[in-house]
């Protein structure tokens, strides 16, 4: 290879990097507007975000492979949006009722971009997407761990147990879901909150 085209390779390398990032992510933009917007999950398909995107079905497909990946890589874009990832040093630094207030509001604000409840609504299309949903859902579980041990690491494990798991079904989707329905999101967040402070109250209680 001559030096004119290696020197070629060089230049032009992270110029279609940085072009295959820019499709990246004008797909994902794409994707969380048009799962804003259909009334069933089953419209979002590769072929409409490509439409959407304005590029081809080809590139959707080059770019995550399958529906299934689309949608998992959906999901962590608006997780990293909300930034759902720094729960882990709040549930660790932060005093355990105001972590407890900020895993509640956090996930309130995830559960109320459309394009995730789409996803919801996803659940039982591809047992692969179901298995991965289910994996980010039991890290929310992991914080509620997290947290009920470090307000009250003398409680017993019965009881812990059944506070994690109301916790875990107040914070869910499913409980958004019901309680926003005739509410402003801000209302729905207060009631989840409310009765999640009540909950974890019960290890001081009890434990």
């Amino acid at each position: 290879m001559t030096e004119k085209a290696t020197r070629k390779r060089t230049y032009n390398s992270p110029m279609r990097s940085a072009a295959a990032l820019e499709r990246r992510a004008r797909v994902l933009d794409a994707s969380c507007r048009l799962l804003g917007q259909v009334e069933n999950v089953n419209a979002f398909t590769l072929e409409a975000v490509a439409n959407a995107a304005g590029v081809t079905r080809l590139t959707v497909y080059n770019q995550f492979g399958s529906r299934r990946s689309l949608m998992e890589s959906v999901f962590d874009q608006i997780a990293a949006m909300v930034r759902l990832e720094r729960l882990l040093d709040v549930v660790v630094d932060e005093e355990p009722i105001k972590a407890l207030e900020t895993i509640v509001q956090t996930f309130c604000l995830f559960w109320s971009e459309p394009a995730v409840m789409r996803l919801q609504d996803a659940v039982g299309s591809d047992p692969e997407f179901d298995e991965a949903l289910l994996a980010r859902h039991e890290r929310r579980r992991a914080l509620l761990v997290t947290l009920a041990k470090r307000f009250a690491p003398k409680a017993g494990k019965k009881l812990r147990g059944e506070v994690v798991d109301t916790l875990f079904a107040l914070t869910s989707p499913q409980m958004y879901r019901l309680l926003s329905r005739g509410r402003s999101a801000r209302a729905a967040c207060t009631l989840v909150a409310e009765a999640g402070f009540e909950t974890f109250r019960r290890l001081e209680r009890e434990g």
